[in-house]
């Protein structure tokens, strides 16, 4: 229903019934949101053992209650947070702790997630059973940050290995969050709208004459990978730029930003000052939301060049939106067609879609 031509000069945009029937939006949730890996956080509250800390996949849309548990000899799980005997949501906030416990019945479990007490069970007959135990989730990370997923398409690699070889020299390790700079935006559109216009720069020039100041569109690039896209920007004579080390294969260029997606929902935009970290996260049919997340790497460089002004970019990017979410109820219109040398980023985000959607549920 949702392929997509594969020779982007022939082919049609991704038909609007997907941004529109509620039915699809139903599937999209499983084929598309639980087999992909989603952001869950930074790392930093489990580096020590006998740390626990709780996540919600995906908030507003899968809810998953997940648990990092890192075990006393410093090995880290992520765990379902939900209780096997009824139900019950087991940690809360982050902590440190020798086993895992109920607040409801004391069920216990070790931080390997494996069942060690539970009172008033001496007459039940096969337990424990495996099912007793908590079910592990398949869990990785990109430097300091982590990612899980429900029922992985494909190994976190495939969706992170490219960016980890291109990137292998910034340090991203020694990035800081900074909450003073996080920020959450919610409007009223399709979150694949968003994704759609993060993912081409055609739109730059008419849309973001502040960030126009610091890009030269002439040497706007684009690299596709299997789950991912790199939107390479070099900056104006005189704009912020990397310090590129001679093993980037972009040294002798003047760098503006590395703006990375990986598919489904997550930007990863890299400035000379840091990262902004921006995971799409639909709560509707025709509602979504947007967390901004800072990471510092050059305080010295924040709000300059294209970091700089991100709240005034996304006002901007948002304005499109909901006009391209009103004008696609028009009965006039059906769909597009791909501008080849600027949108070739929005055509594989179409082609990975089709892929997810034609999935078995």
């Amino acid at each position: 229903m949702f392929s997509v031509e594969p020779d982007i000069r022939v082919a049609s945009t991704l038909d609007k019934r997907f941004y529109l029937d509620e039915a699809v939006w139903a599937q999209a949730r499983e084929r598309v949101f639980a087999r992909s890996w989603q952001w869950i956080g930074e790392l930093a509250d489990v580096a020590e053992p006998g740390s626990l800390a709780p996540r919600e996949l995906l908030p507003g849309l899968l809810d998953e209650p997940l648990l990092l548990a890192r075990d006393g000899a410093g090995e880290l799980r992520c765990l379902s947070n939900v209780c096997t005997h009824r139900g019950n949501v087991l940690v809360h906030a982050p902590c440190r702790a020798e086993q895992i416990r109920c607040g409801y019945h004391s069920r216990r479990f070790d931080l390997a997630g494996k069942l060690c007490f539970m009172p008033e069970f001496e007459q039940a007959q096969n337990f424990p059973a495996a099912s007793d135990h908590l079910p592990h989730v398949p869990f990785g990370s990109l430097g300091p940050q982590g990612f899980a997923s429900l029922t992985p398409a494909a190994p976190l690699a495939d969706f992170t290995g490219d960016l980890q070889a291109r990137l292998a020299w910034l340090p991203l390790h020694e990035f800081r969050a900074d909450a003073t700079r996080n920020r959450d935006y919610e409007f009223d559109a399709h979150w694949a709208l968003y994704v759609e216009n993060y993912l081409e720069g055609l739109h730059i020039p008419f849309v973001h004459p502040g960030l126009m100041q610091s890009l030269d569109m002439g040497g706007y690039e684009d690299e596709l990978y299997r789950y991912s896209t790199l939107q390479l920007a070099t900056a104006r004579p005189g704009e912020p730029a990397f310090d590129l080390p001679e093993s980037s294969p972009d040294h002798g260029r003047r760098i503006a930003a590395y703006y990375w997606w990986i598919f489904p929902n997550l930007m990863l935009n890299f400035y000379p000052w840091g990262l902004s970290l921006n995971l799409v996260m639909p709560l509707g049919p025709s509602r979504t939301r947007v967390a901004f997340r800072a990471f510092v790497w050059r305080p010295e460089r924040l709000d300059s060049g294209a970091g700089g002004g991100l709240d005034q970019v996304e006002m901007e990017d948002e304005a499109v939106v909901l006009g391209v979410q009103r004008g696609l109820r028009s009965r006039l219109y059906s769909r597009g067609r791909y501008a080849p040398t600027r949108e070739r980023g929005v055509h594989h985000f179409h082609r990975l879609l089709g892929e997810f959607m034609a999935a078995p549920a």
